[in-house]
C-alpha cells in the first residue's frame, strides 16, 4: 500500500465510524482497527484526531462543492432530479454531519463556518432555479408574496434533513423515496407545461 491509499483507507474508516458512532466517540485506537493498521502508522499519517476531523471534512466540502457546480447544466427539471441524486449519495455516505452539529460547532468553529456558507449557497441556488422555472413557464405564478422563498426553504430542508431522518426511525433511506420527497414539495406548483416536462423528462421511478 501506498501512502495515498493508506491515507484515502483511514479517512474511509473514519467516516464509517463516525456513521455508527459519532465524532466525539470515535478514538484513534477504533479507527486504527477499522483500517487494520497500527496506532503508529496511523499516527505517521495524520498526527491526531484532529487532523482526520479536518480532512474528512476537507473531503466533504470538495465533494459538496462539485454538488454546488451542477446547477443548471440543463434547463430541463430533470437537471435537478439528478443534482437530487449528488445530494442523496452525499448525504447518505456523511450521515453524522447533522447528528454531530452542535459538537462540531463546539470543538470545531472553523468546519462550521465553512458548513453555513456551503448550505446558504445550496439554499440560494434552490430559490434561483424556482425563479428560472417560473421564467420558462414551468411554475404557476406566486400565488402570494413570499410563497417560493418557504417552498426553496423546504425544499433544501428537505434535501438536508432527509436521510437523517429517516435513520432515527429507522426507515429506508433509498434515493428513489428521497427523491419523491423533494419533488412532492414542487409538484402542486407545476403548469401544465411543468408537469409535460417533469411526466416526460424525470425518470418515471420518481413520479408518483
Amino acid at each position: 500500500m501506498n501512502s495515498l491509499t493508506t491515507k484515502q483507507k483511514i479517512l474511509e474508516a473514519s467516516i464509517r465510524l463516525f456513521n455508527w458512532n459519532d465524532v466525539a466517540n470515535v478514538r484513534l485506537q477504533q479507527i486504527a482497527d477499522e483500517t487494520g493498521i497500527s496506532v503508529g502508522n496511523l499516527a505517521y499519517h495524520f498526527k491526531n484526531k484532529e487532523a482526520i476531523v479536518n480532512a474528512v471534512y476537507e473531503n466533504l466540502f470538495e465533494e459538496f462543492s462539485l454538488i454546488l457546480s451542477a446547477y443548471l447544466l440543463s434547463p430541463k427539471l430533470s437537471d435537478f432530479d439528478v443534482q437530487m441524486e449528488q445530494y442523496h449519495r452525499f448525504f447518505a455516505k456523511y450521515k453524522f454531519y447533522l447528528i454531530d452539529l452542535f459538537e462540531i460547532e463546539r470543538s470545531y468553529p472553523h468546519i462550521m463556518r465553512r458548513w453555513q456558507d456551503s448550505v446558504s449557497k445550496m439554499m440560494m441556488q434552490i430559490r434561483k432555479r424556482l425563479d428560472y422555472y417560473l421564467q420558462r413557464g414551468m411554475l404557476l405564478p406566486e400565488p402570494a408574496p413570499g410563497v417560493y422563498d418557504s417552498l426553496a426553504n423546504t425544499i433544501w430542508m428537505t434535501i438536508v434533513f432527509w436521510v437523517p431522518q429517516q435513520v432515527l426511525k429507522e426507515k429506508p433511506i433509498e434515493e428513489v423515496y428521497f427523491k419523491q420527497s423533494v419533488w412532492s414539495h414542487i409538484r402542486p406548483y407545476f403548469t401544465p407545461k411543468g408537469l409535460d416536462e417533469f411526466t416526460h423528462d424525470v425518470h418515471p421511478i420518481t413520479q408518483f
